[in-house]
């Protein structure tokens, strides 16, 4: 009753030594085995040895299993086996140094915790194990049954973080469960995966060209379903681009004589050493893609990543890539603002005595944030420098939310920005309009909408509206249909817990075998949670 496993073999001694508990035991003499080939029952013996187990612990002991097996004759008339070794059922397995009861726990503190963590929480049970056997427990393991999914969404992961090393997550939609991991994130990989597993109705999917084409080539009969929030992302992105262009629109007009500071010089002025890179890509990039160079080859040749090099071609001039990027930036002195201007109006100019006093009241930083600030009030002495204007982003996610969640505050100065750029005045109804039409899931509006946004004058949004016409149908059916890519967003979440849990050690086998038995792990789990409740 309490050791089951040992119910097949007969147990001579139980000896302790030390914080190791060792079992001698042997396997009754009577009992006939088959053979393993031919299945002929043996009794007859040819000689025998003892085979060492590793068993579970007991009160707190490591358990050591001597267990004397018999090698046996094959009475087979017609098989090719002399002799074999019994096995004992529940207890042993050929080659094995561990009982399948020890070998089932480590494969789950495997799974669950890899190597490194696994092995030390083996230690306190204990099993001592090293972390190598435990990943290799984890590869033996067969991968979880699983059918071809209905429904199949598919996204991007990054294998290394800055390596520009991608890999695939596949999900089945309707049970919200990984169904593999390939290595790549390539179409030709896709659509073998895809022609491998027939029976894909629905593909759900981003906006890239990779996934589409996989999909066309290895499913021609399933239909695709774009994202929509990766829509609203191409959509904020194109605004982003669109406001970056308008850029001089966010400055106050006409400041008054005297309130004005002079600007001090920009990291991204002509001239710097951030600008001159800055052109001298951009300059590149263009030269070599008008020889007819691909992308992919101007990335290699220049050893830029493909998002940049794209970026770089997208833009007409260097300075769209260098406006805004690092204006409007936070700084640990903006609580502080208010009373360094009170000083200075008192009189009070001395950066080392100010920077001092803001210490006394909690500030963290360094003398020189203080003395570069202050720089700005010496060059207009009579009045502080007017607040810096909202950065590209900031408008930018201005005109892209909810305007029931923008302060009021930041409409009023969204509503003066418009008023002085017609362009981004008629983009922000074109985006509102858009997530109207979002909302209340009315596809039969975006034929109406894309061509609003094609023959607006302004062209703001004219790109992204192409792009939709071109991906129509697969848009059509993200605003129609329940379908998305929102449960494939939340694997790619498990699959960085696995990889920051292995210290980013692990190759594509190993993190594919373990979002694969952890996902099992927990479907099997809450179903046992359910049957006992």
């Amino acid at each position: 009753m309490l050791l089951p496993h040992l119910g097949g073999v007969r147990v001579e001694s139980v000896v302790p030594e030390g914080d190791l508990l060792r079992i001698v035991a042997t396997t009754p003499v009577a009992m006939a085995v088959p053979c393993p080939d031919c299945g002929t029952p043996s009794r007859r013996r040819h000689s025998g040895y003892v085979r060492r187990l590793a068993d579970a612990a007991i009160g707190g002991r490591r358990v050591c299993i001597e267990l004397m097996i018999r090698r046996l004759f094959c009475d087979g008339a017609h098989c090719a086996r002399v002799t074999f070794a019994e096995q004992v059922e529940g207890l042993t397995v050929r080659y094995g140094r561990r009982t399948p009861l020890v070998a089932h726990l480590l494969s789950a503190i495997a799974v669950a915790l890899a190597g490194r963590a696994g092995e030390r929480l083996a230690a306190q049970l204990p099993v001592p194990v090293s972390r190598t056997t435990l990943l290799a427990l984890v590869m033996a393991l067969p991968d979880p049954a699983a059918a071809t999914p209905r429904v199949l969404g598919v996204d991007e992961f990054a294998l290394r973080k800055g390596k520009n090393n991608y890999g695939t997550v596949l999900v089945d939609c309707e049970t919200r469960a990984p169904v593999d991991l390939l290595p790549e994130r390539e179409a030709a990989t896709f659509a073998a995966w895809l022609t491998e597993h027939p029976g894909v109705e629905i593909v759900c999917r981003d906006r890239g060209g990779t996934y589409a084409d996989g999909a066309r080539a290895g499913a021609p009969d399933a239909v695709q379903v774009a994202d929509l929030w990766h829509v609203w992302h191409n959509l904020a992105e194109a605004v982003k681009r669109l406001v970056s262009q308008h850029s001089a629109c966010l400055h106050d007009p006409d400041p008054a004589p005297g309130t004005a500071p002079e600007v001090l010089h920009s990291p991204l002025s002509k001239g710097s050493r951030l600008a001159t890179r800055v052109e001298q890509h951009h300059t590149a990039v263009h030269n070599l893609l008008d020889q007819g160079m691909s992308v992919r080859a101007v990335a290699h040749h220049l050893g830029l990543a493909r998002n940049t090099v794209r970026r770089y071609a997208r833009s007409a001039t260097w300075q769209e890539l260098t406006i805004g990027r690092w204006q409007n930036l936070p700084s640990t002195l903006d609580p502080y603002k208010p009373y360094l201007h009170q000083r200075w109006r008192e009189g009070h100019t001395v950066a080392v005595k100010l920077h001092a006093e803001l210490r006394e009241r909690g500030f963290t930083g360094s003398y020189s944030v203080v003395r570069n600030y202050l720089q700005l009030f010496r060059r207009t002495p009579d009045d502080p420098p007017p607040p810096r204007p909202p950065g590209v982003r900031k408008v930018t996610g201005w005109i892209t939310r909810n305007p029931d969640r923008v302060s009021d505050e930041d409409r009023q100065k969204l509503k003066a920005i418009l008023a002085r750029c017609p362009e981004l005045e008629a983009a922000t109804g074109h985006v509102r309009s858009f997530a109207a039409m979002m909302a209340i899931r009315s596809a039969d509006r975006l034929p109406q909408w894309i061509a609003d946004a094609r023959a607006d004058e302004t062209r703001g949004l004219r790109t992204f509206a192409d792009g939709l016409m071109k991906d129509f149908d697969a848009v059509v059916l993200g605003l129609s249909t329940q379908w998305s890519s929102g449960c494939v967003e939340g694997r790619v979440t498990d699959i960085k817990f696995l990889k920051r849990q292995m210290a980013g050690r692990a190759g594509h086998p190993l993190l594919r075998k373990r979002v694969l038995l952890v996902a099992a792990d927990r479907r099997q789990h809450r179903v046992t949670t359910t049957a006992a409740s």
